[in-house]
């Protein structure tokens, strides 16, 4: 998953006021940058939660240059988490049809797409494979 951007504001009072363009909706602050990033991400999380319990789909994200515009990297986890969720709406699925092909009870589905919750890696690819997809990890130097 290609990460969000966020705009960083700088308020006048101090700190920053963090908003996804994207999403057109949340707003967050931090009073330094690395604070402003963390409650960023909390944000970002919260906002594609809710998109996922409403069964909405996400939008794309798009690439935003500038000094305030700064990507949002989600954990690896959550990013294979909002890939399925992706894959599991252009599939056109009912949730009941895709949890007995991936042999899991409805139920569990729920979870497999909340961001907040700590599903197995293996479960993931399987609900992928059920979906005609197959997850990739790579690793990359840090920058």
């Amino acid at each position: 998953m290609e990460p969000y951007t966020a705009r960083f504001e700088p308020d006048p009072d101090g700190g920053f006021v963090v908003t996804f363009p994207d999403f057109g909706y949340g707003v967050t602050q931090g009073e330094t940058l690395p604070e402003a990033m963390a409650m960023a991400r909390d944000l970002l999380i919260l906002t594609i939660g809710d998109f996922i319990r409403g069964s909405k789909p996400l939008p794309a994200p798009s690439r935003r240059r500038g000094a305030k515009y700064r990507p949002v990297p989600l954990q690896a986890l959550q990013s294979a988490k909002v890939d399925l969720y992706t894959a599991f709406l252009q599939s056109g699925l009912r949730k009941a049809e895709f949890a007995r092909r991936v042999g899991i009870s409805k139920t569990h589905i729920e979870r497999l797409f909340s961001l907040r919750h700590h599903s197995r890696l293996d479960l993931i690819e399987t609900a992928l494979a059920a979906l005609g997809k197959s997850l990739h990890v790579e690793t990359r130097d840090a920058a």
